[in-house]
Protein backbone atom coordinates (compact mmCIF):
# COMPACT_ATOMS: atom_id res chain seq x y z
CA UNK A 1 0.00 0.00 0.00
CA UNK A 2 2.41 2.22 1.30
CA UNK A 3 4.69 1.37 -2.13
CA UNK A 4 1.83 2.73 -4.48
CA UNK A 5 1.08 5.12 -2.58
CA UNK A 6 4.69 6.52 -3.36
CA UNK A 7 4.35 5.83 -6.74
CA UNK A 8 1.05 7.57 -7.22
CA UNK A 9 2.63 10.62 -5.24
CA UNK A 10 6.06 10.61 -7.38
CA UNK A 11 4.01 10.79 -11.00
CA UNK A 12 2.78 14.10 -9.81
CA UNK A 13 6.29 15.04 -10.68
CA UNK A 14 6.26 13.77 -14.09
CA UNK A 15 6.39 16.14 -16.89
CA UNK A 16 3.51 16.62 -18.75
CA UNK A 17 3.78 14.17 -21.71
CA UNK A 18 4.30 15.54 -25.61
CA UNK A 19 1.41 15.59 -28.05
CA UNK A 20 2.01 15.47 -31.72
CA UNK A 21 -1.87 15.79 -32.18
CA UNK A 22 -3.88 18.52 -29.76
CA UNK A 23 -6.07 16.25 -27.30
CA UNK A 24 -9.32 17.00 -26.25
CA UNK A 25 -10.55 18.13 -29.47
CA UNK A 26 -14.87 17.28 -30.15
CA UNK A 27 -13.99 17.17 -34.20
CA UNK A 28 -10.70 16.82 -35.87
CA UNK A 29 -10.30 18.41 -39.50
CA UNK A 30 -11.75 15.08 -41.19
CA UNK A 31 -14.73 14.74 -38.34
CA UNK A 32 -17.97 16.59 -38.51
CA UNK A 33 -20.87 17.67 -36.80
CA UNK A 34 -24.37 17.00 -37.00
CA UNK A 35 -25.72 19.66 -39.60
CA UNK A 36 -28.15 22.27 -37.55
CA UNK A 37 -24.99 22.11 -35.17
CA UNK A 38 -22.38 22.93 -38.17
CA UNK A 39 -24.48 25.57 -39.74
CA UNK A 40 -24.78 27.70 -36.23
CA UNK A 41 -20.43 26.94 -36.15
CA UNK A 42 -20.65 28.21 -39.70
CA UNK A 43 -22.27 31.41 -39.13
CA UNK A 44 -20.06 31.97 -36.19
CA UNK A 45 -16.92 31.54 -38.69
CA UNK A 46 -18.90 34.12 -40.92
CA UNK A 47 -19.53 36.65 -38.07
CA UNK A 48 -16.19 36.90 -37.05
CA UNK A 49 -14.28 37.43 -40.65
CA UNK A 50 -17.05 39.83 -41.52
CA UNK A 51 -15.62 41.79 -38.67
CA UNK A 52 -12.18 41.68 -40.17
CA UNK A 53 -13.53 42.98 -43.34
CA UNK A 54 -15.55 45.89 -41.76
CA UNK A 55 -12.68 46.98 -40.09
CA UNK A 56 -10.58 47.14 -43.32
CA UNK A 57 -13.11 48.77 -45.06
CA UNK A 58 -13.79 51.10 -42.66
CA UNK A 59 -10.27 52.25 -42.35
CA UNK A 60 -9.30 52.20 -46.32
CA UNK A 61 -12.70 53.78 -48.00
CA UNK A 62 -12.60 56.98 -46.43
CA UNK A 63 -9.20 57.27 -47.22
CA UNK A 64 -9.51 56.90 -50.79
CA UNK A 65 -12.13 58.92 -51.37
CA UNK A 66 -15.26 56.45 -50.74
CA UNK A 67 -18.25 57.29 -48.73
CA UNK A 68 -21.12 54.81 -47.13
CA UNK A 69 -21.86 53.48 -51.33
CA UNK A 70 -18.22 52.68 -51.71
CA UNK A 71 -18.37 51.01 -48.62
CA UNK A 72 -20.93 48.72 -49.08
CA UNK A 73 -19.54 47.34 -52.17
CA UNK A 74 -16.34 46.90 -50.74
CA UNK A 75 -17.30 44.71 -48.24
CA UNK A 76 -19.47 42.83 -50.59
CA UNK A 77 -16.85 42.21 -52.70
CA UNK A 78 -14.45 40.85 -50.05
CA UNK A 79 -17.17 38.84 -48.35
CA UNK A 80 -17.50 37.42 -52.13
CA UNK A 81 -14.24 36.85 -53.31
CA UNK A 82 -13.50 35.28 -49.45
CA UNK A 83 -15.74 32.54 -50.26
CA UNK A 84 -14.39 31.87 -53.19
CA UNK A 85 -10.70 31.88 -51.45
CA UNK A 86 -11.70 29.98 -48.44
CA UNK A 87 -13.40 26.81 -50.54
CA UNK A 88 -10.46 26.71 -52.70
CA UNK A 89 -7.87 26.38 -49.41
CA UNK A 90 -10.11 23.68 -48.13
CA UNK A 91 -10.30 21.96 -51.17
CA UNK A 92 -7.04 22.44 -53.00
CA UNK A 93 -4.55 24.09 -50.69
CA UNK A 94 -3.78 23.35 -47.01
CA UNK A 95 -7.22 21.45 -46.27
CA UNK A 96 -7.16 22.89 -43.30
CA UNK A 97 -10.21 24.75 -41.43
CA UNK A 98 -8.87 28.00 -42.36
CA UNK A 99 -10.93 31.32 -43.63
CA UNK A 100 -9.10 33.46 -46.01
CA UNK A 101 -10.28 36.77 -45.61
CA UNK A 102 -8.80 40.36 -45.75
CA UNK A 103 -5.00 41.26 -44.81
CA UNK A 104 -4.49 44.59 -43.07
CA UNK A 105 -0.70 44.17 -44.52
CA UNK A 106 -1.81 45.46 -47.79
CA UNK A 107 -3.03 48.63 -46.36
CA UNK A 108 -0.09 50.28 -46.07
CA UNK A 109 0.58 49.96 -49.82
CA UNK A 110 -2.96 50.33 -50.83
CA UNK A 111 -3.18 54.15 -48.84
CA UNK A 112 0.39 55.04 -50.71
CA UNK A 113 -1.60 54.68 -53.67
CA UNK A 114 -4.27 57.15 -52.69
CA UNK A 115 -2.06 59.48 -51.50
CA UNK A 116 0.63 59.37 -54.49
CA UNK A 117 0.27 63.02 -56.18
CA UNK A 118 -1.14 61.63 -59.55
CA UNK A 119 -4.63 60.55 -57.62
CA UNK A 120 -4.20 63.70 -56.17
CA UNK A 121 -5.13 65.58 -59.68
CA UNK A 122 -8.98 63.60 -59.10
CA UNK A 123 -10.41 66.88 -57.13
CA UNK A 124 -14.08 64.81 -57.01
CA UNK A 125 -13.91 61.89 -54.47
CA UNK A 126 -15.82 59.28 -55.96
CA UNK A 127 -13.49 59.73 -59.08
CA UNK A 128 -10.93 59.39 -56.73
CA UNK A 129 -11.74 56.46 -55.52
CA UNK A 130 -12.08 54.46 -58.49
CA UNK A 131 -8.94 55.33 -59.94
CA UNK A 132 -6.82 54.30 -56.33
CA UNK A 133 -8.88 51.11 -57.19
CA UNK A 134 -7.63 50.52 -60.38
CA UNK A 135 -3.69 51.21 -59.24
CA UNK A 136 -4.46 48.50 -56.31
CA UNK A 137 -5.92 46.00 -58.42
CA UNK A 138 -3.17 46.10 -61.12
CA UNK A 139 -0.79 45.72 -58.56
CA UNK A 140 -2.47 42.94 -56.47
CA UNK A 141 -2.41 41.34 -60.22
CA UNK A 142 1.03 41.66 -60.41
CA UNK A 143 2.13 40.92 -56.84
CA UNK A 144 -0.03 37.77 -56.77
CA UNK A 145 2.27 35.96 -59.03
CA UNK A 146 5.07 36.44 -56.23
CA UNK A 147 2.79 33.95 -54.02
CA UNK A 148 2.37 31.71 -56.63
CA UNK A 149 5.57 31.10 -57.62
CA UNK A 150 7.02 30.91 -54.13
CA UNK A 151 3.95 28.71 -53.47
CA UNK A 152 3.83 26.19 -56.81
CA UNK A 153 7.26 26.41 -57.28
CA UNK A 154 8.26 24.66 -53.83
CA UNK A 155 10.30 27.45 -52.47
CA UNK A 156 8.25 27.84 -49.25
CA UNK A 157 8.51 24.30 -49.12
CA UNK A 158 12.54 24.62 -48.42
CA UNK A 159 12.29 27.27 -45.99
CA UNK A 160 9.61 25.68 -44.56
CA UNK A 161 11.61 22.32 -43.91
CA UNK A 162 14.17 24.64 -41.72
CA UNK A 163 11.22 25.78 -39.26
CA UNK A 164 11.87 23.72 -35.88
CA UNK A 165 9.51 23.86 -33.31
CA UNK A 166 11.40 26.71 -31.34
CA UNK A 167 11.53 28.71 -34.55
CA UNK A 168 7.78 27.83 -35.21
CA UNK A 169 7.01 29.55 -31.13
CA UNK A 170 7.37 33.07 -31.86
CA UNK A 171 5.82 32.89 -35.64
CA UNK A 172 2.41 31.43 -34.01
CA UNK A 173 2.69 33.90 -31.10
CA UNK A 174 3.38 36.81 -32.61
CA UNK A 175 0.65 36.01 -35.51
CA UNK A 176 -1.64 36.20 -32.20
CA UNK A 177 -0.16 38.58 -30.26
CA UNK A 178 0.99 41.23 -32.97
CA UNK A 179 -2.85 41.90 -33.64
CA UNK A 180 -3.35 43.31 -29.92
CA UNK A 181 -3.75 47.01 -30.89
CA UNK A 182 -7.14 45.52 -32.52
CA UNK A 183 -8.47 44.12 -29.17
CA UNK A 184 -8.49 46.27 -26.08
CA UNK A 185 -7.55 49.51 -27.46
CA UNK A 186 -10.46 48.97 -30.18
CA UNK A 187 -13.02 47.95 -26.76
CA UNK A 188 -11.98 50.63 -25.51
CA UNK A 189 -13.39 53.19 -28.65
CA UNK A 190 -17.07 52.18 -26.35
CA UNK A 191 -16.09 50.27 -23.18
CA UNK A 192 -19.75 50.11 -21.89
CA UNK A 193 -20.77 48.12 -24.61
CA UNK A 194 -17.20 46.25 -25.77
CA UNK A 195 -16.49 45.30 -21.70
CA UNK A 196 -19.62 43.98 -21.41
CA UNK A 197 -19.16 42.06 -24.33
CA UNK A 198 -15.43 40.39 -23.20
CA UNK A 199 -17.01 39.65 -20.00
CA UNK A 200 -19.82 37.75 -21.49
CA UNK A 201 -17.96 35.69 -23.63
CA UNK A 202 -15.68 34.73 -20.75
CA UNK A 203 -17.96 33.78 -18.50
CA UNK A 204 -19.85 31.36 -21.55
CA UNK A 205 -16.79 29.70 -22.37
CA UNK A 206 -15.31 29.21 -19.78
CA UNK A 207 -16.98 28.97 -16.64
CA UNK A 208 -20.64 27.73 -17.78
CA UNK A 209 -19.27 25.08 -19.02
CA UNK A 210 -17.33 23.87 -15.57
CA UNK A 211 -20.81 24.27 -13.92
CA UNK A 212 -23.22 22.63 -15.92
CA UNK A 213 -20.62 19.76 -17.76
CA UNK A 214 -22.41 21.06 -20.90
CA UNK A 215 -20.20 21.65 -24.26
CA UNK A 216 -23.14 23.75 -25.58
CA UNK A 217 -22.45 27.13 -23.56
CA UNK A 218 -18.91 27.85 -25.23
CA UNK A 219 -19.30 26.40 -28.78
CA UNK A 220 -21.77 29.58 -29.20
CA UNK A 221 -20.58 31.60 -27.06
CA UNK A 222 -19.75 34.22 -29.68
CA UNK A 223 -23.30 33.96 -31.28
CA UNK A 224 -24.79 34.87 -27.61
CA UNK A 225 -22.12 37.23 -26.85
CA UNK A 226 -22.52 39.32 -29.65
CA UNK A 227 -26.37 39.00 -29.21
CA UNK A 228 -26.77 40.50 -25.90
CA UNK A 229 -23.94 42.93 -26.30
CA UNK A 230 -25.72 44.30 -29.46
CA UNK A 231 -28.87 44.43 -28.37
CA UNK A 232 -27.74 46.37 -25.32
CA UNK A 233 -26.08 48.91 -27.59
CA UNK A 234 -29.65 49.10 -29.37
CA UNK A 235 -31.26 49.89 -25.90
CA UNK A 236 -28.62 52.85 -25.39
CA UNK A 237 -28.64 54.33 -29.02
CA UNK A 238 -32.88 54.15 -28.65
CA UNK A 239 -32.69 55.69 -25.04
CA UNK A 240 -29.97 58.83 -26.43
CA UNK A 241 -27.19 58.02 -24.57
CA UNK A 242 -25.22 58.96 -27.00
CA UNK A 243 -27.21 61.85 -28.80
CA UNK A 244 -24.78 64.71 -27.51
CA UNK A 245 -21.36 62.54 -27.15
CA UNK A 246 -18.66 63.25 -29.36
CA UNK A 247 -18.94 61.97 -33.10
CA UNK A 248 -16.10 60.01 -32.98
CA UNK A 249 -18.26 58.20 -29.78
CA UNK A 250 -21.44 58.16 -31.77
CA UNK A 251 -19.58 56.36 -34.44
CA UNK A 252 -18.38 53.30 -32.18
CA UNK A 253 -21.13 53.26 -30.55
CA UNK A 254 -24.61 53.81 -31.65
CA UNK A 255 -26.24 51.01 -33.92
CA UNK A 256 -27.53 53.39 -36.90
CA UNK A 257 -24.31 55.00 -37.60
CA UNK A 258 -22.51 52.66 -39.79
CA UNK A 259 -24.62 54.12 -43.23
CA UNK A 260 -24.38 50.26 -44.48
CA UNK A 261 -28.06 49.24 -44.58
CA UNK A 262 -29.07 52.27 -46.35
CA UNK A 263 -26.42 52.05 -48.71
CA UNK A 264 -26.17 48.68 -49.68
CA UNK A 265 -28.02 47.11 -52.25
CA UNK A 266 -30.99 44.49 -51.87
CA UNK A 267 -28.99 42.37 -54.49
CA UNK A 268 -25.49 42.86 -56.36
CA UNK A 269 -23.19 40.40 -57.48
CA UNK A 270 -19.62 41.30 -57.38
CA UNK A 271 -17.89 40.70 -60.80
CA UNK A 272 -14.21 41.42 -62.43
CA UNK A 273 -12.82 44.72 -62.93
CA UNK A 274 -16.11 46.19 -61.69
CA UNK A 275 -14.27 49.41 -60.79
CA UNK A 276 -12.78 50.03 -64.47
CA UNK A 277 -9.84 48.24 -65.86
CA UNK A 278 -6.35 48.02 -63.67
CA UNK A 279 -3.57 50.58 -64.19
CA UNK A 280 -0.25 49.39 -63.23
CA UNK A 281 2.76 51.05 -61.65
CA UNK A 282 6.34 49.56 -60.62
CA UNK A 283 6.60 51.21 -57.30
CA UNK A 284 2.99 49.76 -56.24
CA UNK A 285 3.60 46.41 -57.24
CA UNK A 286 7.20 46.21 -55.35
CA UNK A 287 5.08 47.10 -52.45
CA UNK A 288 1.95 44.83 -52.73
CA UNK A 289 5.37 41.86 -53.05
CA UNK A 290 6.33 43.31 -49.30
CA UNK A 291 2.63 42.57 -48.29
CA UNK A 292 2.87 39.26 -50.29
CA UNK A 293 5.43 38.13 -48.26
CA UNK A 294 3.75 39.29 -44.60
CA UNK A 295 0.74 37.56 -45.55
CA UNK A 296 3.00 34.09 -46.59
CA UNK A 297 4.67 34.66 -43.18
CA UNK A 298 1.38 35.53 -41.33
CA UNK A 299 -0.48 32.83 -42.73
CA UNK A 300 2.19 30.33 -42.54
CA UNK A 301 1.71 30.87 -38.36
CA UNK A 302 -1.89 30.74 -39.22
CA UNK A 303 -1.79 27.70 -40.71
CA UNK A 304 0.21 25.78 -38.33
CA UNK A 305 -2.08 27.27 -35.07
CA UNK A 306 -5.12 25.93 -37.17
CA UNK A 307 -3.40 22.12 -37.92
CA UNK A 308 -2.96 22.32 -33.72
CA UNK A 309 -6.80 23.13 -33.11
CA UNK A 310 -7.90 20.75 -35.41
CA UNK A 311 -5.58 17.83 -34.06
CA UNK A 312 -4.06 17.16 -36.87
CA UNK A 313 -0.13 16.20 -36.93
CA UNK A 314 2.25 18.67 -37.76
CA UNK A 315 1.94 20.28 -41.52
CA UNK A 316 4.63 18.95 -43.88
CA UNK A 317 6.76 21.62 -45.78
CA UNK A 318 5.11 20.36 -49.06
CA UNK A 319 1.38 21.12 -47.73
CA UNK A 320 2.45 24.74 -46.21
CA UNK A 321 3.98 25.28 -49.91
CA UNK A 322 0.73 24.25 -51.52
CA UNK A 323 -1.58 26.25 -49.12
CA UNK A 324 0.76 29.84 -50.43
CA UNK A 325 0.67 28.70 -54.25
CA UNK A 326 -3.50 28.94 -53.43
CA UNK A 327 -3.03 32.02 -51.40
CA UNK A 328 -1.47 34.01 -54.87
CA UNK A 329 -4.45 32.93 -56.42
CA UNK A 330 -6.57 34.17 -53.86
CA UNK A 331 -4.42 37.56 -54.37
CA UNK A 332 -5.37 37.18 -57.84
CA UNK A 333 -8.69 36.73 -57.51
CA UNK A 334 -8.64 39.99 -55.07
CA UNK A 335 -7.10 41.78 -57.90
CA UNK A 336 -9.56 40.82 -60.37
CA UNK A 337 -12.61 41.48 -58.53
CA UNK A 338 -11.18 44.68 -56.68
CA UNK A 339 -11.27 43.93 -53.32
CA UNK A 340 -8.54 46.81 -52.63
CA UNK A 341 -6.57 44.60 -50.18
CA UNK A 342 -5.28 41.17 -50.71
CA UNK A 343 -5.33 38.17 -48.83
CA UNK A 344 -4.57 36.14 -45.63
CA UNK A 345 -5.61 33.36 -43.22
CA UNK A 346 -8.05 34.55 -41.18
CA UNK A 347 -6.30 34.63 -37.34
CA UNK A 348 -9.06 35.43 -35.50
CA UNK A 349 -11.14 32.25 -37.31
CA UNK A 350 -7.90 29.83 -36.46
CA UNK A 351 -8.77 31.14 -32.74
CA UNK A 352 -12.46 30.09 -33.18
CA UNK A 353 -11.34 26.69 -33.92
CA UNK A 354 -9.67 26.54 -30.16
CA UNK A 355 -12.64 28.27 -28.54
CA UNK A 356 -15.12 25.74 -29.93
CA UNK A 357 -12.63 22.91 -30.02
CA UNK A 358 -14.65 22.19 -33.66
CA UNK A 359 -11.29 22.07 -36.21
CA UNK A 360 -13.80 20.62 -38.43
CA UNK A 361 -12.90 21.93 -41.97
CA UNK A 362 -17.04 21.08 -43.37
CA UNK A 363 -17.99 23.77 -40.72
CA UNK A 364 -15.41 26.23 -42.26
CA UNK A 365 -17.06 25.39 -45.60
CA UNK A 366 -20.30 26.27 -44.17
CA UNK A 367 -19.13 29.26 -43.29
CA UNK A 368 -17.81 29.79 -47.20
CA UNK A 369 -21.73 29.69 -47.76
CA UNK A 370 -22.83 32.26 -45.41
CA UNK A 371 -20.34 34.48 -47.42
CA UNK A 372 -21.42 34.27 -50.54
CA UNK A 373 -24.78 34.57 -49.36
CA UNK A 374 -25.07 37.89 -47.55
CA UNK A 375 -22.43 38.87 -50.40
CA UNK A 376 -25.31 38.71 -53.01
CA UNK A 377 -28.32 39.78 -50.60
CA UNK A 378 -26.64 43.27 -49.37
CA UNK A 379 -29.33 44.16 -47.73
CA UNK A 380 -29.27 41.53 -44.95
CA UNK A 381 -25.26 41.46 -45.48
CA UNK A 382 -25.51 45.24 -44.07
CA UNK A 383 -27.60 44.32 -40.93
CA UNK A 384 -24.62 42.24 -39.84
CA UNK A 385 -21.83 44.30 -40.92
CA UNK A 386 -23.48 47.31 -38.61
CA UNK A 387 -22.65 45.87 -35.20
CA UNK A 388 -20.46 48.44 -33.02
CA UNK A 389 -17.04 47.80 -33.96
CA UNK A 390 -15.90 47.37 -29.88
CA UNK A 391 -18.09 44.36 -29.43
CA UNK A 392 -15.53 42.72 -32.20
CA UNK A 393 -12.46 44.04 -30.79
CA UNK A 394 -13.86 42.33 -27.34
CA UNK A 395 -14.42 38.83 -29.31
CA UNK A 396 -10.53 39.68 -30.81
CA UNK A 397 -8.94 39.95 -27.20
CA UNK A 398 -10.08 36.07 -26.81
CA UNK A 399 -9.57 34.81 -30.11
CA UNK A 400 -6.24 36.09 -30.79
CA UNK A 401 -5.02 34.81 -26.83
CA UNK A 402 -5.90 31.44 -28.62
CA UNK A 403 -3.71 31.76 -31.26
CA UNK A 404 -1.12 33.12 -29.08
CA UNK A 405 -1.11 30.07 -26.88
CA UNK A 406 -1.10 27.75 -29.96
CA UNK A 407 2.31 29.29 -30.04
CA UNK A 408 3.69 29.29 -27.02
CA UNK A 409 2.29 25.28 -27.22
CA UNK A 410 5.02 23.65 -29.07
CA UNK A 411 7.53 24.68 -26.28
CA UNK A 412 6.69 21.14 -24.94
CA UNK A 413 8.98 20.09 -28.20
CA UNK A 414 12.05 22.21 -26.95
CA UNK A 415 14.33 22.10 -24.40
CA UNK A 416 13.97 24.76 -22.36
CA UNK A 417 16.57 23.84 -19.64
CA UNK A 418 18.57 25.24 -22.52
CA UNK A 419 20.23 28.65 -22.83
CA UNK A 420 20.66 28.44 -26.25
CA UNK A 421 17.08 28.30 -26.27
CA UNK A 422 16.15 30.47 -23.76
CA UNK A 423 17.53 32.84 -26.02
CA UNK A 424 16.05 32.49 -29.74
CA UNK A 425 12.81 32.37 -27.83
CA UNK A 426 12.94 35.59 -25.40
CA UNK A 427 14.68 37.68 -27.97
CA UNK A 428 12.86 37.17 -31.15
CA UNK A 429 9.64 37.79 -29.32
CA UNK A 430 11.16 40.40 -27.79
CA UNK A 431 12.03 42.02 -31.23
CA UNK A 432 8.95 40.60 -32.88
CA UNK A 433 7.01 43.39 -30.56
CA UNK A 434 9.62 46.12 -30.20
CA UNK A 435 10.76 46.72 -33.59
CA UNK A 436 6.96 47.02 -35.19
CA UNK A 437 6.20 49.12 -32.24
CA UNK A 438 9.04 51.71 -33.47
CA UNK A 439 7.95 51.78 -36.79
CA UNK A 440 4.09 52.42 -36.37
CA UNK A 441 4.94 54.73 -33.67
CA UNK A 442 7.09 56.50 -36.00
CA UNK A 443 5.00 56.72 -38.55
CA UNK A 444 2.22 58.09 -36.39
CA UNK A 445 4.24 60.66 -34.93
CA UNK A 446 5.79 61.85 -38.28
CA UNK A 447 3.47 61.09 -41.10
CA UNK A 448 6.14 58.78 -42.84
CA UNK A 449 8.52 55.73 -41.56
CA UNK A 450 11.54 55.88 -40.20
CA UNK A 451 13.24 54.66 -43.18
CA UNK A 452 12.49 58.10 -45.15
CA UNK A 453 14.20 58.32 -48.75
CA UNK A 454 13.50 59.74 -52.10
CA UNK A 455 11.95 56.22 -53.61
CA UNK A 456 8.25 55.28 -51.72
CA UNK A 457 8.44 52.50 -52.78
CA UNK A 458 11.18 51.91 -50.94
CA UNK A 459 9.93 53.14 -47.82
CA UNK A 460 6.61 51.48 -48.00
CA UNK A 461 8.48 48.24 -48.75
CA UNK A 462 10.87 48.47 -45.12
CA UNK A 463 7.47 49.91 -43.43
CA UNK A 464 5.30 46.72 -44.31
CA UNK A 465 8.26 44.32 -43.87
CA UNK A 466 9.09 45.54 -40.08
CA UNK A 467 5.11 46.69 -39.33
CA UNK A 468 4.89 42.69 -38.87
CA UNK A 469 5.31 41.24 -35.42
CA UNK A 470 5.06 37.82 -36.70
CA UNK A 471 7.49 38.62 -39.81
CA UNK A 472 9.82 40.08 -37.69
CA UNK A 473 9.95 37.45 -35.27
CA UNK A 474 10.63 34.66 -37.59
CA UNK A 475 13.38 36.59 -39.31
CA UNK A 476 15.25 36.88 -36.20
CA UNK A 477 14.38 33.16 -35.11
CA UNK A 478 14.42 31.52 -38.18
CA UNK A 479 18.28 32.92 -38.57
CA UNK A 480 19.45 32.07 -34.82
CA UNK A 481 18.02 28.87 -34.55
CA UNK A 482 20.35 28.21 -37.57
CA UNK A 483 23.19 30.08 -37.22
CA UNK A 484 23.53 29.63 -33.10
CA UNK A 485 25.82 26.70 -31.77
CA UNK A 486 24.91 24.93 -35.10
CA UNK A 487 28.16 22.30 -34.62
CA UNK A 488 26.78 21.17 -31.13
CA UNK A 489 25.42 18.02 -30.81
CA UNK A 490 22.27 18.60 -28.81
CA UNK A 491 21.02 21.95 -30.56
CA UNK A 492 18.90 19.44 -32.80
CA UNK A 493 17.03 18.24 -29.56
CA UNK A 494 16.79 21.63 -27.93
CA UNK A 495 15.19 22.87 -30.82
CA UNK A 496 12.92 19.95 -31.36
CA UNK A 497 13.92 19.02 -34.64
CA UNK A 498 13.51 15.74 -33.63
CA UNK A 499 10.08 15.34 -33.18
CA UNK A 500 9.61 16.82 -36.48
CA UNK A 501 11.54 14.63 -39.04
CA UNK A 502 9.06 12.41 -39.67
CA UNK A 503 6.72 15.08 -41.38
CA UNK A 504 9.45 16.61 -42.50
CA UNK A 505 8.28 14.91 -46.33
CA UNK A 506 4.12 14.00 -46.92
CA UNK A 507 4.46 9.97 -47.01
CA UNK A 508 6.82 9.75 -43.77
CA UNK A 509 4.10 9.77 -41.29
CA UNK A 510 0.61 8.20 -42.63
CA UNK A 511 -1.56 10.40 -41.22
CA UNK A 512 -0.21 12.96 -43.41
CA UNK A 513 -2.19 11.56 -46.07
CA UNK A 514 -5.57 11.62 -44.12
CA UNK A 515 -5.21 15.03 -42.85
CA UNK A 516 -3.84 16.77 -46.42
CA UNK A 517 -4.54 14.60 -49.05
CA UNK A 518 -6.16 16.45 -52.23
CA UNK A 519 -9.70 15.12 -52.94
CA UNK A 520 -10.87 12.98 -55.72
CA UNK A 521 -7.46 11.22 -55.74
CA UNK A 522 -5.43 14.34 -57.37
CA UNK A 523 -2.71 13.02 -55.68
CA UNK A 524 -1.93 10.94 -58.62
CA UNK A 525 -1.52 14.50 -60.78
CA UNK A 526 -0.05 17.30 -58.36
CA UNK A 527 1.86 14.71 -55.51
CA UNK A 528 3.03 16.23 -51.95
CA UNK A 529 6.43 15.75 -51.58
Amino acid sequence: MAAGGGGGKADEFQPHPVKEQLPGVDYCITSSPSWPEGIILGFQHYLVVLGTIVIVSTILVPLIGGGNVEKAEMIQTLLFVAAINTLLQTWFGTRLPVVVGASYAFLIPAISVAFSTRMSVFAEPHQRFKQSMRAIQGALLVASLFQIIVGFFGFWRIFARFLSPLSVVPLVTLTGLGLFVLGFPRLADCVEIGLPALVILVILSQYIPQRIKSRGADRFAIIVSIGIAWAFAEILTAAGAYNRRSPKTQFSCRTDRSGLISAAPWIRVPYPFQWGRPSFNAGDTFAMVAACLVAIVESTGTFIAASRFASATPVPPSVLSRGVGWLGIGTLLDGFFGTGTGSTASVENAGLLGLTRVGSRKVIQISAGFMLFFSILGKFGAVLASIPLPIIAAIYCVLFAYVASAGLGFLQFCNLNSYRSMFIVGFSLFMGLSVPQYFNEYLLLSGHGPVHVGSTAFNNIVQVIFSSPATVAIMVAYFLDLTLSRGDSLTRRDSGRHWWEKFRTFNQDTRSEEFYSLPLNLNRFFPSF
